[in-house]
């Protein structure tokens, strides 16, 4: 299996940038698909971003395109979520996850590994 560890969160002003990573740990990084979630508080936790096995594809919630970049990178086992434009309404606790799907999966039910969760406030 592969452990992951979110990082990066924090408070930052409606408008600013944050930048999460998520180290992987355990089996080879490359093998999984990965993804980005969110959940706000008292929402259901909602897919953001997955990105393939390679990094060659990727797909985003309609919403957050052009604000989100997913993005990976295998030699370090390590993915990322570059978050620009921040919006009040993106406050939430960002989790990571890995699928053995090998393509981009978007739903909870297609990951089979979670991290802990990084909070991300905006403040307005």
């Amino acid at each position: 299996q592969v452990h992951l560890v979110e990082s990066g969160g924090g408070l930052v002003q409606a408008g600013g940038s944050l930048r999460l990573s998520c180290a992987g740990s355990g089996r080879t990084f490359s093998n999984y698909a990965m993804g980005w979630f969110r959940q706000a508080p008292g929402k259901e936790r909602e897919f953001v971003a997955g990105i393939s096995w390679s990094g060659g594809t990727t797909y985003y919630l309609d919403s957050l395109k052009g604000r989100f970049t997913i993005s990976r990178d295998n030699a370090l086992s390590t993915m990322y979520l570059q978050m620009h434009s921040l919006k009040p309404e993106d406050t939430a606790v960002y989790y990571c996850a890995a699928s053995e799907h090998t393509i981009v999966v978007t739903t909870m039910l297609e990951y089979d590994y979670w991290g802990q969760g990084t909070q991300v406030t905006v403040s307005s």
